[in-house]
């Protein structure tokens, strides 16, 4: 009974020891790993396992790259915001001698045209009412003309060129334009035909217009 006692006694720690011994070798902690293969190869491992292990709170240059590129996108983000706002705020025209009114939603940062210049400009056009009548938009392209030599009404050569009190539009530059009939079609209207006109004669225009640049 006594050398029972003994071996059972012997036997019982050994078993308590192993959970100890598992836990170890389970736990997948960076830490632990660095702290074997260390212990393994510590002539070539050592010290970057320990500059890595004492510096735990350093950024490593992958987050970097993603705290840039959060920071990058947020900026561009802000600045989106910024421009559609502007674009969305009312826009309070301003008379010119001529008539021609006009209101920058967008001030360009790129050149001004020269007259006679081949230049691209998209468009929405629009009677009084609000009905739009023409959109470059949808066509997908921009229109081209030489601006300033009567290609295009007066109204759209003096609102891009400026002069009069209107000063020039610059490329990337939206501007709203109102022509009165003399600036626009006049007294004959536009797209006419069999009695009823797509622009009808004497009408007032607006013009959404925007100088992508030269062509």
């Amino acid at each position: 009974m006594s050398s029972l006692a003994f071996s059972i006694g012997i036997v019982n720690p050994r078993k308590f020891r192993i959970p100890n011994k598992r836990l170890i070798k389970i736990s997948d902690s960076k830490e632990a790993s660095n702290i074997r293969l260390s212990s393994q190869y510590p002539q070539k491992s050592s010290l970057p396992i320990v500059q890595k292990n004492v510096n735990p709170t350093l950024p490593s240059r992958r987050e970097v790259l993603g705290f840039s590129f959060f920071f990058g996108f947020l900026d561009v983000l802000l600045q989106s915001e910024e421009s559609v706002a502007a674009e969305a705020a009312p826009c309070e025209l301003t008379v010119a001698p001529s008539g021609l009114a006009f209101c920058d939603k967008v001030v360009g940062t790129g050149p001004e045209a020269a007259k006679g210049q081949l230049i691209k400009a998209h468009y929405v056009g629009k009677l009084e009412n609000g009905k739009v009548f023409d959109s470059s938009y949808n066509r997908g392209k921009p229109l081209t003309f030489r601006v300033g030599v009567g290609e295009v009404i007066k109204g759209w050569d003096q609102g891009i060129l400026g002069g009069d009190g209107i000063p020039p539009m610059l490329a990337g530059g939206k501007r709203i334009l109102k022509l009165p009939p003399e600036l626009g079609y006049g007294v004959r209207g536009a797209g006419c035909k069999g009695g009823s006109c797509i622009i009808p004669p004497d009408s007032v225009l607006l013009f959404d217009v925007e100088f992508v640049g030269k062509a």
